[in-house]
């Protein structure tokens, strides 16, 4: 089963990660919480825990008025937000992967018609911040 939607690009990973920010930005979404997965291994597992991983951002991005729309709909899908975007690398790669969860998943979760709706918006909204980040031109294989 496919749960995101993902591209990936061949950029610094400072600049691959800023530019994740502004693409969702552009589309209306705000980062409401960062976690360093790198460094919560670092401190909580070890240095070779954090190099396993390598770069690891976990962005939780809301569109407010999205947010808004989907828990009148349905008050439980709070617990899907915010959508989580990952920004990722591995110790041994030039190459950032970006992937941020496929709204459409809410759908299959939930019957209500506004769920459908908000997922829809969401989901164009996430593709067209991904390619923002494709159509840099640098996108790796």
């Amino acid at each position: 089963m496919t749960y995101t939607l993902s591209t990936t690009i061949a950029l610094p990973w400072a600049e691959a990660l800023e530019l994740t920010r502004d693409a969702l930005s552009a589309q209306g979404f705000g980062i409401l919480t960062e976690i360093n997965v790198r460094s919560t291994f670092e401190a909580k597992l070890g240095i070779e825990a954090a190099d396993a991983v390598g770069e690891y951002i976990i962005l939780g991005a809301c569109n407010p008025a999205l947010a808004s729309r989907a828990i009148a709909a349905e008050p439980e899908i709070g617990a899907l937000l915010p959508c989580n975007v990952v920004v990722r690398r591995s110790n041994t790669s030039d190459i950032t992967t970006i992937e941020a969860i496929d709204p459409e998943t809410m759908v299959r979760l939930s019957d209500a018609p506004a769920v459908k709706e908000v997922a829809d918006d969401a989901s164009s909204r996430l593709r067209k911040a991904l390619a923002t980040l494709s159509s840099t031109g640098l996108q790796g294989g």
